[in-house]
Parts: structure tokens; sequence; C-alpha cells
């Protein structure tokens, strides 16, 4: 139960529940909005069935997330097909994750038109496209809005080509795999994705190595790693003031600016990238924000997947895990559900959480027959085309 003295704190912030979900863009297909929490229940992709949910906690939502199915070409040109998958956490404002949103899958399919493959190398010189975009961005807005130098965002990025699941990730979003062992009597968490967060030691280790003339590299702050000091994550897209000392002063507020210039990027914007070949066993992928890891770990969150009907599924682990924040809080789950935006990031981040199941009969194919998808998590209106 909440306490009198924190109920009297968040009561004024109670916002009237809504007696009906809204579905966001009008048509079927489309996801659904209900209060803080838009979701898309069930939808098909390359390789089978997929479910996404978005819950937002901050007064703007700063993540971003998008899943894709079709070719991985621009104009028309022939190359590879498959599913695309972004979770883009945001930090600092929206404006990162947005733009990530925006020109990301772009230049992946930009290169992959190029190469006529998807690979590691592709997916390298996405992130590192989408990086030189927004940084020049920032520079383009300096003197009207200096603040965008402090906005950045963690990058996950999962992508299915011809058998082949290339995860991506810079930052401190994760990517868990669930597969059946012992002729399906048990389902096992494979977590997928490398971590970039100053609270491992191996990170630490790290940016040591990188910056050995800098003793206050990471610095522990009130009990809590953090990168010079200011931020938890070491790898990034945006954060331009932590990229390049052409930011690191004036107009930027004073307090994410470092003393004295610096003559290498701080974080860095390149992704680790991992290539696993599907097999019978790999059921599904959990791609999701660390606001859903603050709260389950990666075998909760896969056994709740594997003994739950599909339908809803990203849906339900943003539940369990909103339950999990209410309770660490002494809070009942339907009164943190009363919370409005802005003081709910007391209690939970925003959360994205795109759950994609595998069928084997699907995943190793070269073409596509289904119809194109685009979805993007918040709010974005699904597109359905023409086969490829």
């Amino acid at each position: 139960m909440v306490g009198q003295t924190m109920m009297r704190i968040v009561r004024p912030c109670f916002k009237p529940s809504l007696s009906d979900a809204q579905v966001v863009g009008g048509g079927a297909g489309v996801g659904t909005r209900d209060g803080l929490l838009w979701y898309k229940d069930t939808g098909k992709h390359a390789c089978g069935d997929f479910s996404m949910a978005v819950v937002q906690a901050n007064n703007l939502l700063e993540d971003g997330s998008q899943v894709e199915a079709g070719p991985f070409v621009i104009d028309g040109a022939q190359g590879p097909c498959g599913t695309f998958v972004g979770v883009y956490d945001g930090h600092g404002g929206p404006e990162t994750a947005r733009f990530i949103t925006d020109n990301l899958f772009q230049h992946l399919k930009k290169f992959a038109t190029e190469q006529q493959t998807v690979s590691a190398d592709v997916i390298r010189k996405t992130y590192a496209a989408t990086e030189e975009g927004f940084l020049n961005l920032v520079r383009k807005q300096w003197l009207i809005k200096p603040q965008i130098a402090s906005v950045g965002s963690c990058c996950l990025v999962g992508v299915i080509n011809e058998g082949v699941l290339y995860i991506a990730n810079a930052g401190d979003s994760r990517a868990v795999l669930g597969r059946i062992e012992r002729g399906g009597r048990d389902i096992k968490a494979v977590q997928l994705s490398s971590e970039h967060n100053a609270s491992f030691e191996a990170v630490r280790d790290e940016l040591r190595q990188l910056h050995p003339d800098d003793p206050r590299i990471v610095v522990l702050k009130h009990n809590v790693w953090r990168v010079k000091g200011i931020i938890q994550i070491s790898r990034s897209i945006g954060d331009a003031y932590l990229k390049s000392s052409e930011f690191n002063r004036e107009p930027l507020l004073a307090r994410f600016r470092i003393p004295g210039p610096f003559h290498k990027q701080i974080l860095c914007p390149e992704p680790s990238i991992l290539e696993h070949r599907l097999c019978a066993e790999d059921q599904f992928v959990i791609f999701a924000s660390d606001g859903l890891w603050e709260h389950l770990s990666n075998q909760e969150a896969v056994d709740i997947v594997y003994s739950s009907p599909r339908n809803g599924i990203a849906r339900r682990l943003i539940k369990a895990a909103l339950r999990e924040a209410a309770k660490k809080r002494e809070m009942r789950y339907s009164d943190l559900k009363k919370i409005d935006r802005g003081v709910r990031r007391h209690f939970h981040d925003d959360i994205t959480v795109v759950v994609l199941f595998m069928d084997p009969a699907l995943i190793g194919k070269r073409l596509y027959g289904g119809p194109l998808l685009s979805l993007r998590g918040g709010g974005g209106t699904p597109t359905l085309a023409q086969k490829c």
C-alpha cells in the first residue's frame, strides 16, 4: 500500500482513467493508445508474428522504435529482404531518438542496396551515417537551440536476413533470445546484445584503456558509476557535447560542459554487433529499452513470453514491469497507472518492448512474399503495400 505521505505527493498528478482505448490512426491493424500506453498486440513480420508496446513516463516520450518488413533497398532496386527492428532509448529529450527513427533505416537500405547484402559492415556504416547526420543537425541548430547538443539516444537494432539475425547495440538497451531446450520442456534466456554502461567493470576498464591520461574518465557519484561523472552509458548516438570539443562551450549550459578541451571523443557511436544463425530451437527475441530490464530479469521476461499467448505479449511484459515498479514503491499497480507523465518518471522510465517470434519455415527465405510493413512505436501508422 502507498504511504499517506507518498499519496499526498502524487494525488494531484493522478489523471482520469480512460473508459475506452483509442485506436491511433483509425484503421484496422494500427496501434492503439490507452492513456500513456501505446500497443500493437499482434502483427506479421517477414519471419513470423510480432507484438509491440510503449509506455510513457517522461513529459515527452523520449523512446523511439520501429518494425519494418520487406526489401532493404531504395528506388525499387533488387536486393535483400527481411525484418528490421529498432529500439531507441533517448535521454535529455526526444530529438535524437526521433532523428534515428526517421533516418537510420533509410541509411541501412542505402548501404544494403550498394552492397547487395546485409552485413556487419553495412550496419556499422548505417550507425556512422546516422551519427554524422545528427551531429550536422546539432551544428545547424547550435546558435538557436544549443541544448540539442546534450540530447542523445541508445540504439538497439535487430535485422533478420536469409536466416541470420544481426544484433547491433550502442548503449544499455537489450535483446534477449528465448531458446527451447530438453525437447521443449524448458526455455532458456540468451542475451544477444552487449551493454555499454559504466556500472559494468569491463566497460570502465575499456574507458580507462581508451583514455589513459584522464583519471576522471569514470567517476563514482552517489554510488553510481558515470562517464566523466555525467552519464552512465559509454556509447550512444548524439550526445554531441561528449563527442567533440566544438560543443563543449557556451551557449551550452554549464552543467553539461567539461573543464578544458578534449581531443578524443568521450562517448563512442560504434555499435557492438553479433551475428547469429537462427535455428529451430530459437523461438523469439525480446527487444527492449532498459526501462524493462530494471524490473525484470532476462529469464523472467522469457518465461512470461513462453508461458503466455502471443497476442498482446509486449503489453503483458510492460504490465509485469510496472507491477514490479509499483511493488518496489509499496504502491498498488492501479494507483501507479493513475499517475500522469512527468511525475510518473519518478517511478519508472519510458519502456519500449518489441517481441519477434520466428517461424522456422520463413526465417531462411531469400525473398519476402508478405506485405510491406512500416510501424513506429508510440503512434506511427503502419504501411501495407505491394509484395516484393
